[in-house]
């Protein structure tokens, strides 16, 4: 593999000058082996955050950047209706016809990805009471040719419109919703809101998580999106998917070898109370800051490569085969 162009990374002074004593790793409860519920560490009120700082920073980065600047007209046009109030007496019906429904519905609004899962109380955020059963999770895709420019501007651009999208397609789903006399919530990136949504997106079967932190899906790989919909309505949720992630990212060391902070280490780690791929924040964050958002690790996974996942599937599957007729031998 081609030596990475922003290898060795330096990160400014004046950004290092605003890190806190807290390592943003201790927040995250990287090497606590009990669980508890997460706690905001970036995305949130700065005021509020020990990184505060840091998030500013990230906000100062050329500000004038035309392709950003646009991108972010683009997010707000986007994302400029209020979800209505609830209207009307709660409908009626049956949980299998909420969720072909509201499926069909969301086949006619603008995402690529839709599921529904039961709210886990442990996704919420520390000190955050949600009320609510149910989580439908939805997915936005990145266009490739722009997301593979990561860091440059063109690919942080294309985050801040898709972000957008994830947004007003869940205000799109929660309007529904009300409109039918029943509450509804959304909770959209970047800020971190009121819950994670990865739980609930591994759950609602988006994929699994990959050594890079960040979701690895069969057809679009990690190059998307998320925001979701919190709501009472009677649903069924989507099975949960599994092709071996975790095999295929033991043995693939490109989001590794790319990352330029070498954020993204070869192993899992232990992080409230749970043996996950982790990425070491506060490692990535700098990088993170000075360059757009990065994402480079989203878009050089092998996954992210247009129709390439769905072979990866298939040689996983045949690998499986291979290795479990040795042990039969």
């Amino acid at each position: 593999m081609a030596k990475s162009p922003y290898k060795p990374y330096t990160p400014k002074p004046e950004q290092m000058a605003l890190v806190p004593e807290m390592s943003g790793n201790t927040v995250n409860g990287l090497g606590e082996t009990e669980f508890r519920q997460p706690t905001h560490v970036y995305w949130s009120e700065p005021e509020n955050i020990p990184h505060g700082g840091l998030q500013k920073f990230f906000f100062e980065q050329n500000p004038d950047n035309p392709a950003i600047v646009e991108a972010r007209a683009n997010r707000d046009e986007l994302t400029a209706a209020d979800v209505v109030p609830v209207s009307g007496p709660p409908l009626q019906q049956s949980a299998q016809q909420w969720s072909q429904q509201l499926a069909e519905y969301a086949g006619t609004i603008e995402l690529e990805l839709f599921g529904i899962t039961a709210f886990n109380p442990d996704w919420a955020f520390q000190g955050v009471e949600l009320d609510y059963k149910w989580v439908i999770v939805i997915g936005v895709a990145h266009d490739y040719e722009k997301i593979k420019t990561a860091p440059e501007d063109i690919a942080g651009a294309e985050v801040i419109r898709q972000y957008g999208r994830a947004k007003k397609a869940s205000k799109d789903v929660g309007t529904w919703i009300r409109n039918r006399g029943w509450d509804s919530f959304a909770n959209t990136g970047p800020m971190a809101g009121t819950m994670v949504m990865i739980p609930a997106a591994i759950e609602c079967g988006f994929g699994e998580l990959g050594k890079h932190g960040s979701i690895i899906n069969k057809e679009y790989g990690s190059s998307f999106r998320l925001s979701c919909v919190l709501t009472n309505v009677p649903l069924i949720p989507t099975p949960r998917q599994s092709y071996d992630v975790d095999d295929f990212c033991s043995r693939c060391r490109v989001c590794e070898n790319a990352c330029p902070p070498g954020a993204i280490g070869p192993e899992k780690a232990t992080v409230r109370g749970e043996e996950k791929w982790y990425v070491d924040f506060d490692k990535c964050i700098p990088f993170f800051n000075e360059n757009y958002g990065c994402s480079i690790c989203i878009s050089i996974c092998p996954w992210s490569i247009p129709d390439r996942g769905p072979r990866i599937v298939e040689q996983l599957l045949r690998r499986k085969e291979k290795l479990n007729s040795l042990v039969e031998e």
